[in-house]
């Protein structure tokens, strides 16, 4: 599974977030949870919580039903750089 979500990132995700400098790291998948670290532009971003919640989340369990949360691990604090 951790290849079919990579695999579906890359696709429909990666680019749209490449377009602003940021980038998403599958951490780890345990107990049908997915572990997602945004990174670059996406890290400390003001819309990365709708980014992922709303987009990313609801993308992973429309293809993978198995999957209930995508939790997110980034330390948006940490973003020295976020898009504007």
């Amino acid at each position: 599974m951790f290849r079919k979500i990579e695999a579906l990132l890359d696709e429909q995700v990666r680019p749209a977030l490449a377009a602003h400098g940021g980038n998403v790291e599958v951490v780890d998948i345990d107990n049908n949870k997915v572990f997602l670290r945004l990174q670059g532009g996406c890290q400390g971003c003001s819309s990365s919580s709708a980014t992922l919640k709303d987009g990313i989340e609801t993308l992973i369990k429309r293809n993978f039903p198995e999957i209930e949360e995508v939790v997110d691990v980034t330390d948006h604090a940490a973003g020295a750089n976020p898009f504007m």
